[in-house]
């Protein structure tokens, strides 16, 4: 974004003359894909906060979010004008504008250089104010953008009016069930101007204020005022010391907050916050969930890089599936930008000499590697300076690999350069802080012995993590009358018909994808294609030029065994393949698979050398990454884990999606995160549950690609598998009040749209993390209101490994058949505030869960220091290292033996379809539960957390009772919330304050 800088300092007359302009109006031609093009009228919506265009068949889709704008380009840069014909069209009239998850085009002409030249000083204007936002300004833009588009969403005849039967539609569609009397009673009383029976934009803010006054949040300011409609300076620092847990509140910082968050002058000058302004403030970034000082880099940047998790990025330059999809540079720089710090580039041999980028044997399109390192030497280091490791998986000669080390050098220049990097302690890796602002090249390494004048020499490529199996190999077979076009085109479409098939699926279900299956059909109907052709010879002899292989639906044998019910490596090493092809040594009919490296790139490896498993040597040397599909990977963390968690603790792991997985779905990051795994690589491109995970553990410690390992996991090890993992560890007890929702919308999937049925919402929240403090627990549904529903009911949750656990919360729909997903937010277990917050679900404007926490302490009934004193200290120092490293050779075998009942019980099965419904369906509370009220308990006996719950068909706890029960010290909300606004005087605030129990508050 620094080349925006420039633009927040343009004139006022400059602005308005172009906001003016592009209000107005421009026709311009809209490029598309296999198109000549459009002529459309482009124009910005009076607010600034939208680009639209019309005709459009589509007009509530024709539109661009300013927030969602990622660069604007001049000129003729984009994919879609390099396929136009040179010369179409002058390239000072041409501009595109990226926007989007998937970095999507919108290629645009103008009919003078003047047009676009306005255009895109506007747009990069706006952009430039976007990114200069601090938290609190970007929710009262949100905010204001947000009633001003549901007034002309409303606003069905465009006459800048409401009537009384466009708000009745207006309440159906924000799931408000108020009686029609009491609509038209606040309509009424909003509606002051002298044109009756109308709302003007300024009368329904009035109108959606009374609407939208929160009864929870009333009641807490009463009782912190003695009743007052107001809260002094003095209360408020009551309220935000007691309830809020904040230390060091100052009378200026209370002041501070008046003079932000009250509406009211007359309360301003009295110095006192109002309902309208204590509810701006407990709406704010200030009360959010989320510690706002995690913001920030607040973790220790000192140690080693196998003492962090890295976020890490799959294939990073395609936009969508791993088969069909476009490749493009500006992934790259979007990734890094959301915080990524590992990046993935596959480089093969290029036409002209020029390495290229793409996913091989695979109808991807390709990018030149050139492109890539300079899109990555420009946004490296934009939003931070810790170190970015380049992942790369090279299948090029040895001529292009001296292009691809000469680009590395000539580009990156000192980045490159780690002469200067103190290492601290011998066979040590360096740290992040010691590393800011490089570059490190992960890659293959020439072996010691080869001596440093040997130009070029083979190196293993047993861990190529690219890891495509010959399965998915796209090698088209064409004969006399089959063209190479007319295959492709086929592959092409059934994939994509296959491909959309697979979309369809819950979006909180991991294992959705049905990858073998969409390749057998595939294989199948190709075979079918191949067979109508009366000139396509049968014969078992390879054709000429690319093939595609017979073994494409191949099925792995499977038994009992959960270890066996995942594809093994050994069957893939045999097959043979005979033939070069751009410089890429196909696999041999041998176990051991080498490449040729040349000198120039191997020099530029230096603490992130790529090694296969076998190569593993316990010799005390560190700079290793060792590669593994989440395949092998998952039978090493089940049947080794303790092994595996002491090898990251001096070396890096990276683990990345199986080649099954085409469609680009992600495998869950948590078991290889709880094994210690630093590089777990997801596609970043696909949205859903795991990248939600993925981001929610890196917005700590300021989203700047590294988060500190537990320090248990740094020194010593455990049994990640274990009922207690921790026994001489305290538990956190996390005891979380879900109060009410606000403005909760349908389900993004829902048949009706927002003419469907208001809402039956509950709130289910999920704690992620060891398996032993993985559970989930619900509270009842409300029926008929998602703008404002009330739960106020308790759930009581106990964390052995608070430092790596994950709360999830998800809206749910409930209906008669099942549930539908309504929005989610995932909070790293650290970030968790104390008191009164707000959960804002991710990706929706004003859709919130009001929720009241308390974090607790608790030990057990013995501690294992006091029946053996040595216990903690050989805990802490590994006693048991050197047992477990003699078995450090057998940890990676691509076929170890079978683990402990213990650790098969953690295995979860994949479900059919049938068992999914029946799950969701069972899953959902009825309407009718009882809504189970908490008491107090001062004493409360520790049980085993498994023996508390019951395992579901995910492998997921869930809560069947509660032995650890606290009421939270708060005021009493749930008395007081659907009872009469008067409070009893001897319920105080230190009264209850008085009532805290023995455990130590957080």
């Amino acid at each position: 974004m620094a080349d925006l800088e420039v633009y927040k300092n343009l004139s006022p007359e400059k602005v308005e003359r172009c906001m003016s302009v592009m209000q107005s109006g421009t026709q311009m031609i809209k490029l598309k894909r296999g198109t000549k093009g459009l002529v459309r009228l482009f124009y910005l919506d009076e607010h600034r906060t939208r680009l639209r265009w019309r005709p459009s068949r589509k007009s509530e889709k024709a539109k661009i979010l300013i927030d969602s704008i990622y660069k604007v380009t001049e000129g003729r840069q984009s994919e879609i004008f390099h396929r136009q014909a040179e010369g179409n069209f002058d390239p000072s009239c041409c501009f595109t504008i990226y926007h989007g998850n998937h970095m999507e085009s919108l290629d645009l002409i103008t009919s003078n250089p003047e047009e676009a030249r306005t255009w895109i000083t506007g747009l990069k204007y706006l952009m430039a104010g976007i990114s200069d936002e601090d938290s609190l300004a970007k929710r009262q833009r949100t905010h204001d953008q947000w009633v001003k588009q549901t007034f002309e969403e409303a606003d069905k005849n465009g006459d800048g009016l409401l009537n009384i039967e466009e708000i009745h539609q207006l309440m159906h569609k924000l799931n408000v069930n108020l009686p029609r009397r009491k609509v038209r009673q606040m309509f009424q009383e909003a509606d002051t101007d002298e044109n009756q029976g109308t709302l003007t934009f300024e009368e329904f803010c009035v109108f959606y204020k009374m609407m939208s006054l929160r009864r929870d949040l009333y009641l807490l300011l009463l009782s912190y005022s003695d009743k007052k409609d107001h809260l002094t300076v003095e209360e408020l620092a009551q309220f935000l010391k007691v309830e809020q847990k904040m230390n060091n509140v100052t009378t200026d910082y209370c002041l501070d907050i008046i003079k932000k968050f009250e509406v009211s002058e007359e309360n301003k000058a009295k110095n006192v916050l109002g309902i309208e302004g204590f509810t701006n403030f407990m709406r704010s970034p200030a009360c959010d969930i989320f510690n706002p000082l995690h913001h920030e880099v607040y973790q220790d940047m000192d140690q080693p890089l196998c003492n962090y998790y890295i976020a890490s990025s799959h294939n990073t330059y395609l936009t969508g599936d791993q088969l069909l999809s476009q490749s493009k540079v500006d992934m790259y720089a979007r990734v890094l930008q959301e915080g990524c710090r590992c990046v993935e580039v596959d480089c093969w041999d290029g036409p002209d000499g020029e390495p290229v980028v793409h996913h091989g044997y695979t109808l991807t399109s390709k990018i030149l590697f050139r492109d890539v390192v300079e899109t990555i030497n420009k946004h490296a280091f934009v939003k931070n300076e810790f170190p970015v490791i380049l992942s790369i998986e090279n299948h090029c000669s040895i001529q292009q690999q001296r292009k691809i080390a000469q680009y590395l050098k000539g580009i990156f220049r000192d980045k490159l350069d780690l002469s200067s990097v103190d290492t601290g302690e011998c066979k040590q890796l360096p740290s992040p802080q010691s590393l800011k602002g490089k570059i490190l090249v992960k890659g293959k390494k020439l072996p010691y012995h080869l001596g440093d004048d040997a130009e070029e020499g083979e190196v293993s490529d047993e861990d190529s993590a690219d890891e495509i199996e010959d399965e998915c190999k796209f090698k088209l077979h064409y004969n006399n009358g089959t063209t190479e076009h007319q295959v492709e085109s086929f592959i092409r479409k059934k994939l994509e018909s296959l491909l959309k098939e697979s979309q369809i699926r819950d979006k909180e279900d991991p294992d959705s994808f049905t990858v073998r299956a969409l390749l057998k059909a595939t294989h199948e109907g190709l075979n079918a294609h191949l067979k109508q052709s009366p000139d396509v010879k049968e014969s078992g002899k390879k054709s000429h030029g690319r093939s595609l292989m017979t073994n494409f639906g191949k099925h792995k044998k499977t038994t009992k065994s959960r270890s066996k019910s995942y594809s093994t490596d050994d069957e893939e090493d045999t097959q043979q393949n005979t033939g070069k092809e751009g410089g890429q040594l196909y696999r041999l009919g041998r176990r051991r698979k080498t490449m040729k490296l040349c000198r120039e790139l191997s020099d530029l490896v230096v603490y992130t050398n790529s090694v296969a498993a076998q190569d593993i040597v316990d010799d005390g040397t560190t700079g290793n990454v060792l590669s593994f599909s989440e395949t092998r990977a998952h039978q090493v963390v089940q049947q080794k884990s303790e092994q595996f968690m002491i090898y990251n603790q001096k070396q890096l792991t990276r683990i990345y999606p199986s080649a099954y997985r085409i469609d680009s779905s992600n495998f869950n990051p948590l078991p290889y995160w709880n094994a210690g795994c630093q590089l777990v690589a997801l596609n970043y491109q696909s949205e859903g549950r795991m990248m939600q995970l993925n981001r929610a553990k890196f917005k700590a410690n300021g989203n700047c690609g590294y988060v500190l390992k537990p320090q248990q996991m740094c020194k010593g090890t455990f049994n990640p598998f274990s009922g207690d993992p921790l026994p001489a560890n305290p538990k956190k007890q996390l005891i979380l009040k879900v109060i009410s929702g606000q403005q909760l919308p349908k389900p993004p999937d829902s048949m009706f749209g927002d003419r469907g049925e208001i809402i039956d919402p509950f709130v289910e929240v999920e704690i992620i993390g060891l398996p032993v403090d993985c559970c989930k627990d619900q509270t009842r549904v409300v029926d008929d209101n998602g703008f404002n529903p009330v739960w106020e009911e308790t759930l009581t949750f106990t964390v052995h490994m608070p430092e790596i656990a994950l709360v999830r919360f998800l809206v749910w729909d409930h209906d008669p058949i099942g549930r539908d997903f309504v929005g989610q937010r995932t909070v790293t277990f650290s970030s968790l505030v104390p008191g009164y917050r707000h959960v804002y679900l991710e990706g929706l404007t004003e859709a919130s869960i009001f929720v009241h926490i308390t974090i607790n302490e608790i030990y057990g009934k013995w501690s294992p220091l006091i029946l053996n004193p040595s216990y903690t200290i050989l805990h802490f120092l590994g006693a048991t290292k050197n047992r477990q490293l003699q078995g450090l050779k057998g940890l990676f075998n691509k076929n170890p033996r079978h683990s402990s009942s213990e650790n098969n019980s953690h295995y979860v099965r994949k479900r059919s379809i049938g068992d999914r419904i029946l799950r969701r369906t069972a899953s959902a509370p009825a309407k009718g539960r009882k809504k189970s009220k908490m008491g107090f308990q001062e004493m409360v006996e520790i049980k085993d957390s498994v023996s508390e719950a019951t395992r579901d068909q995910d492998g997921v706890l869930r809560r069947t009772t509660r032995s650890l029960q606290a009421r939270p010290v708060s005021m009493p909300v749930d008395r007081n919330l659907l009872g009469a606004l008067s409070l009893p005087v001897s319920e105080t605030a230190k009264d209850i304050e008085g009532k805290e129990n023995s455990l130590v508050q957080i």
